[in-house]
């Protein structure tokens, strides 16, 4: 299923959409396909939620002009995110499945967030997108991980991301800037660089190696936003949007 799910992420992602006004537009469970009810839909980007009815189904009033970030929340489940964008209208209603959560999993940070400095040009990536301030140019978040973790894989799931401008962005058509690019943001795991983020998307998984991991210990992510690379008068921060973070076993 979680096979599906990701699939259902990816086709969802390359999509786009107007108004999600369609009637059907539904949430599933993504083990079962039953509706879920109560779960809070929002978009970010327009300060706008609304939530499912009894049978899973959700409607938008609101058009989407712009690739955007939308979050779906339910207890109980893990947290889930998806950028849209208007590339295409979609005449079929959308469906969505989530996964329950595990109870090894550990949401780090459910709401979105901004790192960089707030100077960021109109052609960056989603920078039409952009509405938080700006909380500085990293993020850091201790958390207690179980003993148990060390006989499973872990990852450092990233729900969505917005706004990196790195070469290899650019070169997919992620941003319209000519004639800059950024280094890519950096993850870290107890002080240890652990990956580079080179795109912007949905459902990046990171590994945490296992030898890294403090079993009944404090534990830190800390992810630290680019840097412009041709700008050499002053330090410039690559401005992201970050949505989700959480930790995940298999």
């Amino acid at each position: 299923m979680k096979q599906i799910l990701l699939l259902i992420a990816l086709i969802i992602s390359q999509s786009a959409y107007g108004a999600l006004d369609v009637v059907g537009n539904k949430i599933i469970d993504s083990a079962t396909n039953s509706p879920i009810s109560n779960a809070k839909i929002t978009i970010p980007k327009y300060n706008y939620s609304t939530y499912t009815d009894t049978n899973g189904n959700f409607n938008f009033d609101k058009n989407i002009d712009s690739s955007t970030i939308m979050s779906v929340e339910k207890e109980g489940y893990r947290p889930f995110s998806l950028t849209i964008n208007q590339r295409n209208n979609v005449s079929k209603p959308l469906v969505l499945g989530i996964e329950k959560s595990n109870i090894s999993d550990i949401v780090i940070e459910s709401s979105m967030m901004h790192l960089g400095d707030d100077n960021y040009s109109q052609s960056s990536a989603n920078a039409d997108n952009f509405r938080l301030n700006t909380i500085g140019p990293s993020f850091s978040k201790n958390f207690i991980m179980k003993r148990g973790t060390l006989s499973s894989q872990n990852y450092l799931v990233i729900g969505s991301i917005l706004g990196i401008d790195t070469l290899l962005a650019r070169s997919m058509g992620q941003n319209s800037i000519v004639n800059s690019y950024a280094s890519p943001p950096e993850v870290y795991f107890n002080g240890v660089k652990i990956a580079e983020i080179q795109l912007n998307g949905d459902n990046q998984k990171i590994k945490l190696p296992n030898n890294l991991i403090k079993a009944e210990q404090a534990n830190q992510i800390t992810i630290k936003a680019g840097k412009n690379l041709m700008q050499r008068a002053y330090l410039d921060y690559d401005d992201i949007e970050i949505a989700n973070l959480s930790i995940m076993s298999e």
